[in-house]
């Protein structure tokens, strides 16, 4: 490389650095996008129930094709982890668990964050139809047994969105 093409080169390195991609020193950088491997977003979830709060962070399967995909062909799920099926608006929901390697408890979610249905176990690979007649504005997914094991019956639930 002859000088000046170092130079030039230089210059646009310099040029490049100065763009603003790096934070001000008194900037905190941005915070990474939380996404689980499947590409949707991670949140907080608690159920308050029985006294207690139980977190659990859940993805949100927000679009109609992540709603449709669930957690189909999944073969583990951590005990504190889940999938959350938001509405808007409200409305009743029904639920199969085809392709769904693993047992899951369904948590039903009134519009005011109430419960109102907890289908447990839910059979793994069953077109049997998990329902609930009422408006809910969510339905929640989270590993067969859990909402026993941890005594959640009644309650309510809440997560953070953005």
């Amino acid at each position: 490389m002859n000088r000046p093409t170092l130079l030039a080169a230089s210059v646009s390195a310099a040029l490049l650095a100065s763009c603003g991609t790096t934070p001000a020193a008194n900037e905190a950088p941005p915070a990474a996008p939380r996404s689980s491997p499947a590409g949707m977003d991670l949140v907080q979830l608690s159920i308050e129930s029985g006294g207690r709060t139980h977190v659990f962070t859940v993805e949100m399967a927000r679009t109609e094709a992540q709603q449709d995909r669930g957690l189909m062909f999944r073969t583990r799920l951590g005990p504190n982890e889940g999938m959350l099926f938001p509405f808007d608006p409200p409305r009743p929901a029904s639920f199969w668990m085809r392709n769904t390697l693993i047992p899951l408890d369904l948590v039903f979610i009134r519009p005011d964050g109430t419960i109102a249905r907890i289908a447990a176990n839910a059979v793994p690979r069953s077109e049997a139809l998990v329902s609930v007649e009422e408006p809910v504005t969510a339905v929640l997914e989270i590993p067969g047994g859990r909402a026993a094991q941890l005594g959640i019956t009644t309650g309510r639930v809440s997560w953070s969105d953005f």
